[in-house]
This record gives C-alpha cells, structure tokens and sequence, in this order.
C-alpha cells in the first residue's frame, strides 16, 4: 500500500506540474483552457470552476491541458440547422440550443441560414411564424452552445490557440517541460534544506558507531589532508583509499580547530560482491549554510540532465539497448525499492523522475512537445505555419507510435520482474 501511494503522489506530482506549466501560459496568452486532465481515457473525477473543468481520468499514462482550437471542440452549426437561442441583458444571444429545445419556455426558435461563433460573431436565421424576414442576431463572447444538455463555451478566434503569436504559442508549449526541471529543482532544494548538501573536500560528516573511525578519535569536521603520505583532496579520494586496505593500519593527517594531527586508522574488511572492501564508518560532511542550500537544486538538477542527455545518447548510437529502458511497470517496481529507504529517497527520485519527463517530452519526436516545438520552427523559418491537418496527421501518427513503444517497454518490465 505504501509503494501504491507514494507511486500515485509522484505520478501526480509529475503530471500535474507538467501540464500547470502549460496551463498557467495558456492562460497568460488568453487561451480559452477547457479541460486540465490528469490521465486519460474516462472521467472518474471532474469539476467546473470558470470556463476550465478539472478531471481526473482512469489511465495513469499522461495527462493533457485542452485548449480552444486545438480539436474541434465546438458543435458545428450549419445552415439548415433549427436551433433556440436565448439572451442576456445587452439582447445578445448568450445560449444557442442544438437538442432539448423544449425544456427552454423562453427561447427563441430559428432556422438557421449562417452562423460565425469565431470571428463576426452572429448567427443569421428565419424565426418561427417569420419564414420570409432574415434575422441577425449578435452573440455574446461568453455564449454556449448547449447539446444532449451539456454546455460548451464558443471560443471566438482571439481566445484559440492558433490566433496567438509564434513565442506564446511556443513558450506554451515549452512550459510543460521547463515546470517538470522546476519541480526536481524544487525536490533537491528540499532535500538540500533537511539533510544539507554534501561538500567536495575530504570532511567528515557523521562518525557512525562502532566503525573504526570512531575508535580510532576521528571526529565530525575533522579535515583529512593525506593518508600515508598521499595527498587527499576529495571525500571520493579519500573513501577510494580505504576501501583498498581492508584491515591494513593506515595513517590519516587530519585538521581539526586549526592543529594538524596524525591519527592511525584500520579500516575494517567488509565482503562484497566485488570482493573485500575496507570501512571505516564515516559520511560524507553535509553543508546546510545558506548560499549552498540555494543553489543545490540547480546543480544537481544540472548534474542528473547531463547524465540523462548523455544516456539518451548512448541509445542513439547503440550503447544502451531499448530493452533497458522502463515503462510504468518499470517505474512502479523501483519506486517501491526506493520508498523502502525513506522519504529524502523518494524525494530525490521524483525529481530524476521529473527531469526524465521534462528531457523526453522536449525530444522532437511528433506528438511530444519536442515535436511541437519543431513545427513551431519550421513556421519561423517559413514564415507561414504548415498545414494544420498536415501537422495533426503527423502528431497522430507519432502518437501511435509512442503507444506502440509503450507497450513494448511495459512487456519488457513485465518479463523482467514477473516472468524471468
């Protein structure tokens, strides 16, 4: 139950700051939003709140910020159509009724001969009992359109995504990734406050009982200068030094409250499955001042895309084989080792988990914004947007090859953890 939890907390966090990003944009442009959805396939959860509905949705595979435009998301009217309008104050029509017209005492009923929702902003018909007088009536920018009782807001053309300029449309989209390396920039900067941040000179942090540092006099904030002689310039130099000699006395010089000192140390064997190891029972010396804190999570958020760009590489040029790669099974698995060993873990896998998103989701591969952002591209460089239903054939296509990868990864992680 504990790995079920804290898998839904991360896949939501993941999610959810994945599309905020995309939302709050869209909405600084003065995209109409309609759905902020976390999953897909059917609603299980929804709530209205202004002109967006929040839904929760059954598939943990993704989630999705619908904006106007993007499909069409608007019932067409077509001359022919008989349809009942009502009006707010202003005589405008705020409601344009395509079914359940009885249930509306005080609308007006109308044939319709033309409707513009986007751009004029009118729909033109003959009223019932008035065949011969064509009318126009105005509509209102926040109208309806009600069908099979459900009400869908118009989007005039200023309110959809595609009237806005290249950069809003673009940093939109960029937005989704750039939230996902807040987030895991936010993650070690939490985790950086609680436990501090690990320094790179050879400082002792905690002195574990019963290991032979302890017994031996060394304390938290000694320094170590060399061993045996050998300059030691990193913890990593150090912990390399030791766990060469294993029950071998060695020789630590040290600085502590200014006064150099020399202190024998003997490392104690440990079996593992390299072979024998020398322990001595120390950590690595945390730094918990200010400027380190601050700017912990941008390095390390730094650090984990280098490795993670760098093992994307190694998948392009064959080094890194696909069946290594996970899906959520995969993901699921090691979240439930990594939640064994406490909350800072969990924490510090959310945000490699976060930057594994952000970094794939910014990869120009059609349907990921990567690929969106490559159109983007190619319109400024042509100085026209392409075709939409070229492009939306394109994303679709990639789509189900993205769903296609997806269950290949998923029978790879259930033959590796299930099967094998």
């Amino acid at each position: 139950m504990n790995t079920v939890i804290s898998f839904i907390i991360i896949f939501g966090a993941l999610v959810f700051f994945h599309e905020l990003g995309h939302f709050i944009f869209a909405k600084r442009a003065g995209i109409l939003v309609r759905e902020f959805a976390i999953g897909f396939g059917p609603k299980i959860f929804s709530y209205k709140k202004g002109e967006t509905i929040y839904t929760i949705r059954l598939l943990p595979i993704g989630g999705f910020v619908r904006m106007a435009g993007e499909d069409p998301d608007t019932p067409e009217i077509k001359p022919g159509h008989r349809i009942a309008i009502l009006f707010d104050q202003s005589n405008k029509v705020n409601k344009i009724i395509l079914s359940g017209k009885n249930r509306y005492a005080n609308a007006k009923m109308i044939e319709v001969e033309k409707a513009d929702l986007e751009h004029s902003l009118v729909i033109s018909g003959y009223e019932e009992g008035e065949e011969e007088l064509l009318q126009t009536f105005s509509v209102s920018r926040d109208a309806v359109v009600v069908e099979d009782q459900v009400e869908t807001l118009i989007a005039p053309w200023d309110r959809q995504f595609a009237s806005k300029k290249l950069s809003s449309r673009a940093m939109t989209i960029f937005a989704g990734p750039l939230f996902n390396f807040i987030l895991a920039i936010v993650a070690f900067t939490i985790i950086g406050i609680i436990q501090g941040v690990p320094v790179d000179e050879a400082k002792l942090g905690k002195v574990l009982s019963d290991g032979a540092a302890q017994e031996a006099g060394l304390q938290q904030g000694d320094l170590v200068l060399s061993i045996d002689g050998s300059e030691v310039n990193t913890f990593t130099d150090m912990t390399t030094i030791v766990r060469a000699h294993p029950e071998e006395e060695l020789v630590f010089t040290i600085e502590r409250e200014g006064q150099t000192q020399d202190i024998q140390v003997t490392p104690k064997r440990i079996v593992e499955d390299e072979g024998e190891i020398g322990l001595i029972g120390v950590q690595s010396y945390l730094d918990k001042s200010f400027s380190k804190v601050a700017l912990s999570g941008f390095i390390e958020t730094y650090h984990w895309t280098v490795k993670i760009v760098q093992l994307l590489g190694q998948l392009v040029i064959g080094q890194f084989s696909i069946d290594m790669l996970s899906g959520p099974v995969g993901i699921y698995k090691s979240t439930e080792e990594v939640a064994k060993a406490g909350i800072l873990y969990l924490m510090k896998w959310t945000g490699l988990l976060s930057i594994n998103l952000g970094i794939m989701n910014l990869l120009p591969i059609p349907a990921l914004d990567g690929g969106r952002l490559l159109f983007f591209g190619v319109e400024a460089v042509r100085g026209k947007p392409i075709d939409r239903h070229k492009e939306g054939m394109v994303h679709f296509i990639g789509f189900a090859l993205l769903m296609v990868l997806m269950i290949v990864v998923t029978w790879n992680d259930i033959q590796r953890f299930f099967i094998n």
